[in-house]
């Protein structure tokens, strides 16, 4: 009988299996013996297929100093914040404690926390610095858009006396100075203190009537690329701002079909499902709030130029030429007024970009499940 047997402990195997970490069995040439279920999910490869090759050939050090740590066999090493290559999906940021085998010289036991997804998750660092380099349209904007409808006003009343080669000039007058008031009505959203009140939400009815509004707006040229739906229609209601969460979807979907335009096959997906166990804390309660319900929204575009990446929620950060840089900030503030978070992923080994929106489930449907368990 086994010690686990004996004690009533479950076995060393199943408490592997069920942690969220990576966990990686090494031998003495450096080669994967073992992992746990966290690990195929980290590296994206079956057990089967990473036993008996070696680290290397899926994760590389950046920094040469962990590498010369991890070669002392007998030493305990702890690296938080490291930046490695992870084969098939770029660089990844990673804390990573490395620790020798009992009575198994040469053998060592990796564990790895992706850092990735929890920093685009979590709190945003110098978010306080960005709402206050935003609070100037918040202020300026009524004394800006007074001026501005006068010199609208101007123009339009000067086209009317002019011949058509000068009523270009006045036309184009109007249109910048309508694109300056659609810039700073932008900059007010981003940089608005006040959240707009949250309800039970059908994220489906949002997604359904955002991809309305895309198609509707869409030409010829835009028609080619498909939007492909793929929904959990059993989930429950989210807790969000109906209009909101449109608003997000809209400006996700617009990204997207515009970052895959002109590729052969193009493709966008928005896609629904439940996502147990992701739990954070609220930025306005301190409370801890689970986020259950992923919205995604996937493109086989080229992807976001990889010395962007890190700042693409960040304001005035974008890769388009004719782009202010706000729209996905506004996304990511649209989530957090809903208590959500929202991240980015590049997969180069399938070619898709991801950008996933995590939401809280509406309290009314939590209450219920709860009765539904006590009572049944």
């Amino acid at each position: 009988m086994s010690t686990s047997a004996r004690t009533g402990l479950p076995e060393p195997a199943r408490l592997l299996a069920s942690l969220p970490h990576a966990v990686v069995l090494l031998n003495e040439q450096r080669q994967i013996a073992s992992v746990n279920p966290a690990a195929e999910q980290f590296f994206r490869q079956s057990l089967r297929r990473l036993t008996g090759s070696r680290l290397d050939d899926h994760l590389t050090f950046i920094d040469p100093r962990v590498i010369d740590r991890f070669n002392d066999y007998e030493t305990p090493v702890s690296a938080r914040q490291i930046v490695v290559n992870l084969k098939g999906r770029g660089m990844r940021r990673i804390d990573v404690n490395m620790a020798p085998v009992g009575d198994a010289p040469g053998w060592q036991l990796l564990t790895i926390h992706d850092n990735s997804a929890t920093e685009a998750l979590g709190d945003d660092s110098g978010a306080a610095d960005s709402a206050t380099v935003l609070r100037g349209p918040e202020i300026m904007a009524h004394e800006i858009k007074n001026p501005l409808a006068g010199i609208r006003g101007a123009a339009q009343l000067l086209a009317r006396k002019l011949d058509d080669k000068d009523r270009a000039l006045a036309d184009l007058i109007t249109a910048e100075v309508d694109r300056i008031a659609t810039l700073i009505e932008q900059m007010q959203k981003l940089s608005g203190r006040t959240a707009p009140p949250v309800e039970p939400c059908n994220l489906h009815e949002a997604a359904r009537r955002a991809i309305d509004v895309i198609t509707a707006g869409r030409g010829e040229g835009g028609a080619a690329v498909r939007i492909v739906e793929e929904f959990d229609p059993s989930l429950p209601l989210v807790l969000g701002s109906p209009d909101g969460l449109v608003q997000v979807i809209i400006n996700l979907l617009s990204n997207a079909l515009e970052a895959c335009h002109g590729v052969e096959g193009a493709r966008v997906t928005l896609r629904t499902r439940f996502a147990s166990g992701l739990q954070l804390h609220a930025a306005d309660s301190g409370q801890p709030v689970r986020l259950p319900i992923e919205l995604r929204v996937s493109d086989n575009g080229p992807g976001v130029d990889p010395s962007l990446r890190d700042h693409i929620f960040e304001p005035f950060v974008t890769s388009k030429k004719s782009g202010q840089g706000l729209g996905l900030p506004l996304v990511r503030k649209l989530v957090r007024d809903m208590n959500g978070r929202i991240s980015h992923e590049r997969d180069d080994e399938t070619g898709l970009t991801h950008f996933r929106a995590h939401l809280p489930l509406a309290k009314e449907t939590r209450m219920r499940s709860l009765k539904r368990r006590i009572f049944s």
